[in-house]
């Protein structure tokens, strides 16, 4: 009996004497009525040096009552056992109540655990060894943990996560308990918004619990001193205490082991806090592998040093997805960022590495800026030098240089909007000094241009020259405008009226609509219009808008010949600015329109999956030819026969389909959604997504128009050594081709390779074909693949069910790179971040499971799922370090607050080292 275990509650109270006398009853009861009908006995044991324990008996106990304290005094004669009983001397007073309530308990919980002990004594000599096996691992965890590197796990099991210190935070905690307290006391309903939990209600009540429990009491509200007690025990720093705390969680029933059962409890309750609800479904499963792990002796429960060591082992279970330690190179950079410098030396560096990286816009802005300048001043020179301006003045001056950048303006807002055209651009050289990447990005400036231009023109006009022409003498209008605007002098009415005031206003109401709904406010629903208004807002508001440019080119046009003060044709420049720029256009739609006719093509497969995502793959027409990265516009004449939409191609170049993914966030693609629901059947057994069709049910599918593809940052992902993709939710989409595209490229380069090798061994003289010229000869294309030696995939998202996405491919790279050119990461933002009690549990099967069987229990496969969100500094600290000298693309999709952060960093990491960040954003 030397390998009995005994259970250690880290109290300081919890001291065993040489000889243990407690009392024990089969039902104790909380309350104080039900103690005269328990039954009870007495078990006397004796704990010798040697870690035994010694049965000295088994006695019945009859309980005293308190009631029955007058019999004593009368001469009834009391049995002397119950008076040593604990429960036989009680006090009407109340705290002597709770006192025998929490030794009663006690006795109870220590006398089931001996009791339970017992029990083993009649085990044969395999239940000896099994414990003694137990016994020799518990010792070995013991020295473990003594380990340097054990420190930085004990870091873990975080109560509260706040980065106030301990004072504020309380003082916190108090305020919560003075809104929420009633009569001076808080409800246990009311504990989880009062320190902080308001999001994981549940398990702020388990903690509740277990916190009375340690009290021996079970209670329904508290005290502001309790709470302070509570909040003590929550936030103390020592790491043997929050693991007793999380055990106690586990252990309801205070014996000091945790079964299988409770296991499974405390999963479910980990998965429910974090919005994990495939994991909530499979807690037995995982369950039953944390016994296996930690429970080989099969004795059916685990004890306290148990869940130490598994905690302590998570790292190692987790190594398969850690890259590298490179910290002394990051180290070394990092201390070469942080050598003093003069403030001059720091500004001129920072100014050299701001025009670095902007040349390209710099450059653009620059001419398209001094082009207008120059407009603008020719005009105002040319017009103070006619009659009129000794009438009308510089407003005239003004007018006439707005009206010409106008001009320009309207022009080139046109050609950023020419897809097809700077598709094609971006694969010559001119790629290397224009930043096509930033196409919209201009058309959004030039539009800033021309408001400033209308303000100024249309202003000047209406409210300043019109004025002083009608205001001016007759003998003035004679002198030097007589036969301009006619025989007698205008009213203002009349100028308004005339074909040049209407068509100007007309114009200035078109583009202030046009303009106004496609602000941000407004196409991203941003704004909240009552009924009828909401239409205002939304994708299809800023769409059908926009078309209304096509009226207001025919009205700029008109405007242009009814020009004031100018008669002769070959001055009336306006349809010189505009010709080359509407033809481009107008040719670009009319391409559209007859491409889009002769792209055919059939649906393959329809999935719907969580998160509100419809994935449609389709056939893919034999002159269709793109690059990953690139997108192309879809149209559902079932949804609108009008309305094309762009959307990243998700499937590979070598594909022989296309497929695009979907996310409901607008009218269209609610409405697309619908269609295509009705249309699907129920997933069969085995397959995910809600719902699903394929090649048996198509005929019933509606059908889809294609236009593309068009170019996009991400298409010149080739040119750089190593790449960094970041995608936010649906925004991993461009990159996922990428991976394709990447993970095609590899396996053909190794297939490749074996067959020049199988070749090299089948004569001697092949050796003359295994030259690098060779190997060009046989695959020329594939020689720019080898400029891309590393690729590291970060997805950050918040719903787990996204991760069935693209599931297919995650498992596809981890198989067949085999050499490690791809790193992905999955980041899930609804759990709790690592070190975090909420999560730890997560943690530690995530850890286990991947050990056991390689897969991860969040994403579902063999990519492990990180929790909260990425730390970026580390990611460019980790990968700079590794590719030092290296050119490194960063590519991101999704919202734009972790564009500005991204941007910031590769800055801050270009100034550092030789490694070279250049960074480029999806626009959708």
């Amino acid at each position: 009996m030397s390998g009995l275990p005994k259970h250690e509650r880290r109290w300081a109270s919890d001291t065993v004497p040489e000889k243990v006398t407690v009392s024990s009853g089969t039902s104790p009861g909380t309350e104080y009525s039900s103690f005269a009908d328990d039954e009870y006995v007495e078990v006397t044991l004796d704990l010798q040096d040697d870690n035994t324990i010694v049965l000295r008996g088994v006695e019945p106990v009859t309980v005293l009552n308190i009631d029955d304290a007058a019999a004593t005094s009368s001469g009834y004669a009391t049995p002397a056992s119950s008076v040593r009983s604990p429960t036989g001397r009680r006090s009407p007073s109340n705290r002597l109540r709770q006192f025998s309530q929490e030794l009663k308990a006690e006795a109870f919980a220590r006398a089931r655990q001996f009791s339970q002990e017992l029990r083993r004594f009649s085990w044969s000599h395999g239940g000896e060894a099994a414990l003694a096996a137990r016994d020799l691992r518990k010792q070995r965890a013991q020295l473990d943990r003594t380990r340097s590197g054990a420190g930085r796990a004990l870091r873990g099991l975080r109560f509260i996560s706040s980065k106030s210190n301990g004072v504020d935070a309380w003082n916190e905690v108090r305020s919560n308990f003075d809104k929420l307290a009633k009569d001076g006391f808080l409800h246990r309903t009311d504990f989880a918004q009062c320190i902080g939990m308001k999001d994981s209600k549940e398990f702020a009540l388990e903690l509740f619990d277990a916190l009375s429990r340690r009290r021996r009491l079970k209670v329904e509200k508290i005290s502001r001193d309790d709470l302070f007690e509570f909040w003590s025990q929550i936030t103390d720093q020592s790491f043997d205490s929050r693991l007793q705390l999380f055990f106690d969680i586990v252990d309801k029933n205070e014996d000091g082991r945790i079964a299988e059962e409770e296991v499974k409890e405390i999963i479910e309750l980990s998965a429910s806090a974090n919005k994990l609800s495939r994991l909530k479904e499979q807690a037995e499963e995982y369950a039953a592998l944390i016994m296996e792990e930690l429970d080989p002796e099969r004795l059916g429960y685990i004890e306290l040093w148990q869940l130490e060591t598994l905690l302590l082992q998570k790292d190692t279970y987790l190594s398969y997805s850690q890259a590298l330690s490179y910290t002394s190179q990051a180290l070394s950079q990092n201390l070469h960022g942080l050598r003093m410098r003069s403030p001059i030396r720091r500004m001129s560096r920072r100014l050299l590495y701001y025009l670095q990286e902007n040349w390209k816009r710099l450059w653009v802005l620059t001419l398209w800026i001094a082009t207008m300048t120059g407009l603008f001043t020719w005009k105002f020179i040319q017009y103070k030098q006619k009659d009129a301006f000794h009438i009308m003045g510089y407003c005239l001056l003004t007018a006439k240089g707005a009206a010409e950048t106008l001009k320009l303006n309207m022009a080139l807002i046109l050609l950023p909007v020419c897809r097809n055209t700077i598709t094609w651009l971006r694969s010559t050289k001119l790629a290397y000094v224009v930043p096509f990447d930033d196409n919209i990005n201009f058309h959004k400036t030039i539009a800033a241009g021309i408001v400033i231009g209308i303000i100024l023109h249309a202003g000047d006009h209406l409210a300043c020259d019109f004025p002083r022409l009608v205001n001016t003498t007759e003998a003035l209008y004679d002198k030097y405008l007589q036969g301009v605007f006619g025989k007698h002098k205008p009213s203002y009415g009349d100028l308004v009226k005339g074909p040049e005031g209407v068509t100007g206003i007309l114009m200035v109401i078109f583009m202030a609509i046009a303009f106004t709904l496609a602000t941000k406010l407004f196409r991203r629903n941003l704004i909240k219009l009552p009924k009828p208004f909401n239409r205002l807002t939304g994708f299809n508001a800023f769409w059908y808008s926009h078309h209304l440019f096509v009226i207001v080119y025919v009205l700029l046009i008109i405007h242009g010949v009814k020009l004031y003060l100018v008669t002769k044709w070959y001055h009336q420049t306006t349809w010189m600015y505009l010709a080359v720029p509407v033809l481009l256009y107008a040719g670009e739609r009319t391409l559209r329109f007859f491409r889009s006719g002769l792209y055919t093509v059939h649906l393959k497969k329809v999935a719907i999956y969580p998160g509100n995502v419809l994935t449609l793959q389709m056939s893919k027409p034999p002159q269709f030819r793109y690059k990953s990265g690139q997108y192309m516009f879809v149209q559902c004449p079932a949804v609108s026969p009008f309305e094309w939409h762009p959307f990243s191609i998700t499937s590979a170049p070598d594909d022989d389909y296309l497929s695009v993914h979907i996310r409901q966030l607008g009218d269209w693609t609610q409405e697309l959604k619908r269609v295509f629901s009705e249309a699907c059947e129920p997933p069969v057994a085995g397959k995910s997504g809600l719902l699903r069709a394929d090649e048996t049910t198509k005929k019933s599918l509606p059908k889809l128009k294609i236009d593309g593809p068009y170019g996009a940052p991400a298409q010149d992902y080739r040119k750089y050594d190593v790449l960094l993709l970041v995608g936010l939710g649906i925004g991993a989409t461009p990159f996922i081709s990428i991976l394709k595209d990447l993970l095609n490229s590899i396996v053909k380069m190794e297939e490749l390779a074996d067959s020049v090798s199988d070749s090299s061994r089948g004569s001697e003289h092949s050796a003359v074909n295994t030259d690098p010229a060779s190997l060009n000869k046989i695959s020329p294309k594939r020689k720019k693949t080898l400029k891309t030696t590393n690729a590291y995939f970060y997805w950050v998202t918040r719903e787990q069910g996204s991760f069935d996405w693209f599931k297919g491919v995650m498992n596809e790279v981890a198989d067949l790179d085999q050499r490690g050119v791809i790193e992905m990461h999955n980041y899930l933002t609804s759990v709790y971040e690592e070190g975090d009690a909420r999560s730890a549990l997560i943690t530690m099967v995530q850890a286990l499971n991947h050990a056991k069987n390689g897969v991860d229990i969040v994403s579902g496969t063999r990519v492990r799922t990180h929790f909260a969100r990425p730390n970026w500094k580390k990611v460019f600290s980790k990968i700079c370090s590794k590719h030092s000298n290296g050119r490194i693309g960063v590519f991101y999709c999704g919202a734009p607050v972790l564009a500005k952060e991204l941007s910031k960093l590769c800055f801050e990491f270009n100034e550092k080292g030789t490694t070279k960040f250049e960074f480029h954003k999806e626009h959708f």
